[in-house]
Formats: structure tokens, sequence, C-alpha cells
């Protein structure tokens, strides 16, 4: 085939549309015939040894896997390699979005990806990635004024939106399973393994950066503590205090708007969940530093991240990527590396426990996908179309791939002033 070729429309039935006042540019690939021949050739050879199946609009398949393997199909692979021809970091999502390639086992086809994400661009080309990597927008840069608009594009959707295919916990970060937990019960499970490597009981004084909506404060409050928690999402924080109130405990809990960076007063006990990927690198050390200066003496922390292996978090650092353009602008998953010796370095604290359980997020990932799947027809009443609908597909699937493969794992961390 040839990648300069138009697609022809009778592959294109049924496809999304995208409405370009809500997704610019988007319908229309990039033209560049030399990437393009580039990226088919490179993407021959990286499928060539996976247990996928990618079946060509002719009937012709690429990669290892046999007919029980799971199926990429590409509808429109001119339109497709031209996209990753130009941005592959971008393009790959942005094909999905349009359907130019699609799939009905999604996790299962992005996970041998996931597994050879190192080695899929040979050695001698990935020496070319600081000509080629775009670089991060300046608008997104996480000062205190362009955190609040990254949060807003993600966590400001609407409430409705993530009630759709969150548990009843509406918590939107990895559960930790025990025998015969569902969902919700694993949710609690991670709650409270966070609250007890910050020591928090009766009588504790914490200060929870990132509110969520709402339950960790809840359960923290149950357990006799007072809680100031900190959010920067106008959408949140209105949830979070109904939720807070309706479960009796808005004698105990303060959800105040507030960057972290503005937090004030001192507590016994600091905890954040999956915040920290929010931050951006530039910023860690004034995190790791607010830790330090809210902790009264003898206080621990309690935290829990997304992370990935260091070196990977390096060049990682160092991209934009379509996560950063249509889910999480501005942020970067941590290595324990980092977090430990940012640690070290910005506070007294020292690493007094430490879990790993990055399966258990492949697995909360899967039960989101499923329930957003099913709960679609109610969530595009609140007015989020067909390619809304594949773009949350795709991120959910990418991320679960993720997990399952070990690319990314998640664990909390426990410190304290006397350490282990």
């Amino acid at each position: 085939m040839s990648t300069s070729s138009v697609d022809r429309a009778a592959g294109s039935s049924g496809l999304p549309s995208p409405d370009e006042t809500l997704w610019p540019g988007l319908a229309t690939p990039p033209h560049s015939p030399f990437r393009a021949r580039i990226a088919e050739q490179l993407f021959r050879q990286a499928v060539r040894p996976l247990n996928v199946r990618v079946r060509m609009p002719d009937g012709s398949h690429l990669g290892a896997g046999g007919p029980d393997a799971p199926e990429m199909r590409l509808n429109r692979p001119a339109a497709f390699f031209h996209r990753l021809g130009v941005d592959a970091k971008i393009g790959f999502g942005e094909a999905y979005m349009v359907g130019d390639w699609t799939s009905d086992a999604l996790a299962e086809v992005l996970t041998p990806f996931a597994e050879r994400m190192a080695t899929l661009i040979p050695p001698l080309l990935q020496r070319f990635r600081r000509f080629v990597d775009r670089g991060h927008p300046a608008d997104e840069e996480n000062t205190i004024e362009g955190a609040r608009a990254n949060i807003h594009r993600h966590y400001d959707l609407s409430n409705d939106l993530f009630g759709a295919f969150l548990d009843p916990s509406m918590m939107y970060s990895s559960a930790l399973f025990g025998p015969d937990d569902d969902l919700t019960a694993a949710q609690h499970r991670k709650i409270d393994s966070v609250l007890d490597y910050a020591g928090v009981r009766e009588g504790s004084t914490v200060l929870e950066i990132g509110t969520g909506w709402g339950e960790l404060s809840i359960r923290a409050a149950a357990r006799g503590a007072e809680v100031t928690s900190l959010t920067i999402s106008e959408e949140q924080a209105k949830l979070a205090t109904e939720r807070i109130a309706a479960a009796g405990f808005a004698d105990r809990v303060d959800v105040r708007l507030c960057d972290y960076r503005d937090s004030t007063g001192e507590y016994d006990a600091v905890v954040s969940v999956e915040m920290i990927e929010a931050v951006g690198e530039s910023y860690w050390p004034t995190f790791f530093e607010t830790i330090g200066k809210r902790l009264k003496p003898g206080g621990r922390f309690g935290l829990q991240a997304i992370t990935m292996d260091h070196e990977r978090m390096l060049a990682a650092a160092r991209s934009y990527t379509w996560v950063h353009k249509y889910i999480f602008p501005g942020g970067l998953i941590p290595s324990t590396t980092s977090v430990e010796q940012g640690m070290l370095a910005h506070t007294r604290l020292k690493l007094e426990g430490v879990r790993e359980f990055g399966q258990d997020y492949a697995r909360t990932l899967r039960l989101w996908r499923e329930r957003f799947t099913q709960q679609w027809d109610e969530i595009t009443e609140l007015g989020f179309d067909d390619v809304f609908k594949r773009m949350w597909e795709f991120y959910l699937a990418y991320s679960e791939a993720g997990f399952r493969s070990g690319y990314l794992k998640v664990h909390q961390f426990g410190f304290a002033e006397n350490g282990r």
C-alpha cells in the first residue's frame, strides 16, 4: 500500500466525524509522505514479534498473533501512518479517536505495545528523539494559575460524568483489593492503608492535599480526626462538601479551594493520593518542602503515587504526549527514586514503609472502563460526543495496559521522622 494515497471512503462508514468547534484540526490528518513511509516501516517492524493481529483493509494481517490474538483493525491506514509519522506520541491516540484504527479488545491490544515500549523504536533512531519530540506548551506550566487551568480541563468536566463510572466512594485512584472485595471495599482498604501510613487516629489534625470528592476526608473524620482538605477544582470542592455534610462530618472537615503552595498551619499528618502526578517536575521540590513545613514535629506523611522506572521518567519529562494534550496537561509520573530522594532532600522525614500494587490499578481501570461503556447512554445525555467516548476509552485502556505490562506501577509510601 502507499501511505500517500487517500483512504477509501467505504472504509470510513460508521466512524466518528469530529465537530471542528469541539475538536479543531482532528478530522484532517497531517500530510507528510516521507514521515508516513518511515512510520509504516517502523510500525510493521514493531508489530512483527508482538502477540497481536493487525488486520488491514484488504484482509491481510500483521503481527505474530494467531486467530485468537487481540485484533487491531486499521480502517484508514494512510491516515493512520501520516498521523503516526508526524507525531507518534499524539497521533496514535488521535487515530483511535477518529476511527483510523479500532479494536474490540483495546487493553489487550495495547498491552504488548506497553510491554515493549522501550524497544519499539530502534536504538539508532532513538538518538534523534530530542529533535522530533514536541515540547510542553508554556501555558501548561504548573504555576499557581497554570495548575488551576490544567486541573479545570480534566476534573471540572462534569461531576455527573465521573459519578457515572466511578463506584459510590467516588475515588478516582487505584483501589487496593483484598479477598472478596468489590471496588468500593477495595477503595476503602486503599484509603485506610494511606491513613495508617500517616498515623491518623482520633484527635489527629490532618492536611489532605487533593480532595477528590471527599471520601478520604470522610474516613479520616470517622476515625476522629480533624481534616483540612485542599483542592483547586471548583466542581470537586462543591460535591465533596455536599458528600461530607451528608456523611455527618461537616464539623470535622474543612474543604478549601486552595493551592498546596498557599497552605498554612501545622498538622499531625499530611496525606495525598495520586495528586503528585499533577505537580510537575519543576515543582516537586516545592511540593516536598510544603509537606515538611506543614507537619508538626513527629508528624507523618502518607502518599499514594503512580510511578514509573526512573530512566523512563527522565525521558518522559522531555516529551509532550497524547495524555498531556487530551487528559492531564502539565503532569509527570514520578519514579520511586524521585519521591524518596525528594523527601530526603527537602524534609526531615525518612521512608518508613512502602507497598506496590500495580495490578490492582489494572483491575480498577478495567472496572471503570466497563462501567463507562455500560453507562454511555447516560453520559451522552450530558453533552459528550462519540469522539469523547473513544478518547475516554483509549485513555482508560491505555492506562490499564501500562499497569498490566508493568510499565506503570502504583506505590503507597509512609514517611516519618524516625524512618525505618
